[in-house]
């Protein structure tokens, strides 16, 4: 019995159709399909209820789901245990990166990751909207503290950065400047929507305060968020380095400079009823090396910081 097949087999569990997860493997139907009945009829059980639009598990193919899913963690953890670390690793990682300012220090991250292991294929997903990582075959994603509210997820810190208010002079002309931080609550504030469907209308503030803002427009995504503010429609709260650029050429004005930022957390998170792979875990390796040499340089503005624990997001 090949390991592969059964990797597979858990590939339409979490699909729950036969064509979803051969788009996503990037495989023939009929090939899926033909090893499908093989392992079948290797076990001379039925695993599923076949349907013309989605497949269900039988109570013998849940059964083995179950237990080949502990079965199949224990193996990797043996094999990334047991295998020289600078052994080449194959398969394939679909990763899912929030559109955060280290976007292009993640993605160049990825590309060494790649060039140090020839046999392995990527596909990068960048979305501000949900994901189920399961269903869609998502082995990693990077993602905000406050983006995701999965419940079986395990979390890794990764990066961390200052986010502040920031508004343009032309929307501070016209609105007045807030004299104190509790003054935003008056004023128009851009809104941002996580993928979780969180509006984020409380704001952290500061170390240990909590501001409540409204606003006539709410937006997914950073870009467009900096441009709302560069438009002068409100306030808006970003990260420093995604608008260091505007503030020096006076574009923007940063509110509150005598107040200590608050520090946004950036986590690479995985499903936990998921055995996680060898090149998975090479891969969470490798970014922590990485990510903990640029948190040490200049050209990452010296935000990037790394914890080493494991974090479960219950």
């Amino acid at each position: 019995m090949k390991t592969e097949d059964i990797s597979l087999f858990h590939r339409i569990v979490e699909t729950g159709s036969l064509v979803e997860a051969a788009d996503i493997l990037n495989l023939p139907k009929s090939t899926l399909s033909r090893r499908l009945q093989a392992l079948e009829d290797e076990l001379e059980v039925k695993l599923f209820h076949r349907q013309s639009r989605s497949m269900t598990l039988t109570a013998s193919g849940s059964h083995f789901y179950d237990k080949t899913t502990s079965m199949m963690s224990e193996l990797e953890q043996t094999l990334s245990e047991i295998t020289d670390e600078k052994a080449e690793v194959a398969g394939h990682l679909r990763i899912l990166i929030y559109p955060i300012p280290e976007l292009m220090q993640i993605s160049q991250a990825i590309f060494q990751f790649m060039d140090l292991n020839p046999s392995i294929t990527v596909e990068i997903i960048v979305s501000a909207e949900p994901q189920d990582m399961i269903r869609n075959n998502i082995d990693l994603a990077f993602m905000l503290e406050d983006s995701f509210n999965e419940n079986e997820m395990v979390a890794r810190h990764m990066l961390s950065e200052t986010v502040h208010f920031f508004a343009s002079p032309e929307y501070l002309k016209k609105a007045g400047y807030p004299e104190t931080p509790c003054d935003v609550s008056e004023h128009n504030s851009i809104l941002f929507r996580y993928p979780n469907g969180r509006i984020f209308n409380e704001v952290p503030f500061g170390q240990d305060m909590t501001l409540q803002v409204k606003g006539n427009l709410c937006v997914n995504n950073l870009s467009v968020c900096l441009e709302a503010a560069l438009a002068g429609i409100g306030i808006a709260m970003m990260p420093m380095p995604f608008c260091q650029d505007y503030v020096d050429s006076g574009q923007l004005e940063m509110l509150f400079k005598d107040t200590a930022p608050y520090e946004g957390k950036c986590y690479l998170v995985y499903p936990s009823r998921r055995y996680i792979s060898l090149a998975s875990q090479r891969f969470i390796d490798h970014m922590l090396v990485v990510l903990e040499d640029c948190s040490q340089t200049a050209s990452c503005n010296q935000i990037a910081k790394i914890r080493g624990p494991i974090k479960p997001i219950i």
